[in-house]
């Protein structure tokens, strides 16, 4: 196993996973398992039913947010001691057959040959009673065609779904898993999850911890819970030291931020190397640990250091994280600057980035201005979920602005528009890089990784597969869309320097060998293996 030796100092924190959640043994691991929570949290219950020939599969839940209850009796999900998922089943008094596996698809098959018999009698009626048109007869042999034809369909799925279970593919079998929930199957979907249930665990192999939160993100989607639990992590939270403890780890762990902070900070110190007032406008300022080292940097330039003004973007979100609003920053920042001997202003403004617009911005005549999107904009919604279209509006506004520098830094993951299974196999590709990148830097039984993985990655899981609309909030785009949408905002590319290039490469010899840096047509990319995760460039 190889892990980071000798990460240095590190006064970073990570933003991209600032949202709160709660403990381990409240988290969404266990959101099926007690629906007063959800109910409590959502208001009444309400109940709706899937419907299939003589059969009903009933979905119960709480405003929007529940349990799945498929093949007609209540499910609960939780996870077993080892980490597997796995289902509480309570039976209705008139229900005298297993909601699982082979039985209920043999009963389901059974039915569909009864309703072919029935129409086959009906047919023979026609023929003998009925003088009616011949076309009347051909719709109806149609019908008894199309109902076999079904039921030999039924049989051969079911077929090869064993054979795919035998092979215990995890990855397999996770995705005919999410196919079945795309097609709305909800009897493959149980069988299916039943199997999956004593496949997964977050203290496993990295495909394992994965799947767990997969399969979680599943059941909510399922039961159309994604959203509330999204937003019931809040409700039993680790205090603020601790939630920081986590992004800390994470921070320290991988080089994600590192990367991201280092090239977004380098591009910044190149644009201003000759401005004597300089205003950093951060989107996304979460703790504000991106600008010590650059206060640093800009405090040992040649000739003096420069004012600088930063104004620090931030809504409620990351308050908890803090354990306070941005005067917190604000202090932090004054403090490093001045030890440093720099002029320094702090602006804060507690606001979503969606509201943001440029007379809240103050830049004074005289000075030079970088404005710094790092792993922020994928919260933005586009032009597919509101006709306001912040993403491009924001960039639009801040073009207006005629800024020195922009840096962007973004997951190299395509998870915005695309449909539900394509979206579903995005993220289990992606999100196993990730897995796989923090296993060789931590033991699989060690406390601080559960943590790190079910606090700061899974929640974004979750609400990457179960929630749809202005509900989804990680709406990542590859770069190559980021370019477009920039070059149509008016700006073109910033070049980074080759300093950045080598500074990262300097940063990576304490990480494991698999990490791996690469620069292509003026952006940087790092990436775990042959898989690029994360990708960084600047505008002007």
């Amino acid at each position: 196993m190889e892990t980071s030796q000798n990460h240095g100092s590190s006064n970073g924190t990570a933003r991209f996973y600032n949202e709160p959640p709660h403990e381990l043994e409240s988290y969404l691991l266990t959101p099926l398992d007690n629906l007063d929570l959800y109910t409590s949290y959502e208001g009444g219950i309400t109940q709706f039913s899937v419907q299939t020939p003589e059969q009903h599969s009933t979905i119960e839940s709480s405003t929007g947010s529940g349990s799945f209850l498929a093949c007609n009796s209540p499910s609960t999900f939780s996870f077993s001691p080892n980490g597997s998922p796995v289902c509480k089943q309570e039976h209705s008094s008139d229900m005298n057959h297993s909601s699982y596996g082979n039985c209920y698809l043999d009963s389901n098959r059974s039915r569909s040959v009864d309703n072919v018999n029935d129409l086959e009698h009906k047919l023979r009626e026609l023929e003998n009673v009925m003088l009616g048109p011949e076309t009347q007869i051909l719709d109806a042999q149609n019908t008894i065609s199309g109902a076999v034809n079904q039921n030999s369909l039924e049989a051969q799925l079911s077929q090869q779904a064993v054979e795919m279970i035998q092979r215990r593919n995890l990855k397999e079998i996770m995705a005919a898993c999410a196919k079945a929930v795309s097609d709305n199957d909800l009897l493959t979907c149980e069988w299916l999850m039943s199997e999956l249930r004593s496949m997964v665990s977050v203290s496993g192999e990295p495909q394992q911890r994965l799947a767990a939160y997969m399969l979680e993100g599943l059941v909510a989607r399922l039961s159309s819970s994604g959203s509330s639990i999204y937003k019931a992590l809040r409700c039993k939270e680790p205090t603020s030291d601790e939630l920081l403890s986590y992004m800390h780890f994470l921070y320290e762990i991988c080089p994600y931020f590192k990367f991201g902070y280092l090239s977004a900070n380098g591009a910044i110190a190149d644009a201003m190397k000759d401005e004597n007032k300089i205003h950093i406008i951060d989107f996304q300022i979460a703790q504000g640990s991106q600008w010590i080292t650059l206060i640093h940097a800009l405090a040992a330039r040649p000739g003096g250091p420069p004012d600088i003004c930063i104004t620090g973007i931030d809504d409620s979100t990351s308050a908890y994280a803090r354990g306070g609003g941005l005067e917190i920053v604000g202090q932090r920042l004054s403090m490093i600057a001045e030890s440093c001997k720099v002029p320094f202003k702090f602006c804060a403004m507690p606001i979503s980035a969606c509201d943001v617009e440029s007379e809240h911005l103050e830049v004074q005549p005289g000075e030079a201005l970088a404005v710094n999107f790092a792993l922020m904009l994928h919260h933005m919604p586009d032009e597919s979920v509101t006709i306001q279209n912040h993403r491009d509006r924001i960039l639009k506004m801040v073009k207006n602005l005629s800024p020195k520098v922009v840096t962007l830094v973004e997951q190299e993951s395509d998870t915005n528009t695309a449909p539900f299974f394509p979206r579903f196999m995005e993220t289990l590709d992606y999100y196993l890089a990730v897995f796989e990148s923090i296993d060789v830097a931590l033991p699989r039984d060690q406390k601080e990784r559960i943590n790190v993985e079910q606090f700061c990655l899974a929640r974004d899981i979750v609400n990457i597969i179960a929630c749809e609309g202005p509900e989804r909030v990680e709406r990542h785009e590859l770069l190559e869309k980021w370019r477009l949408r920039f070059s149509m905002a008016g700006f073109t590319p910033y070049p980074l320097s080759s300093f950045v290039n080598v500074t990262i490469k300097t940063l990576l010899e304490n990480y494991c060998k698999n990490y791996r840096l690469e620069e292509r047509d003026g952006a940087l990319y790092l990436g775990w293996k042959n898989k690029d995760l994360v990708a960084s460039c600047a505008w002007k």
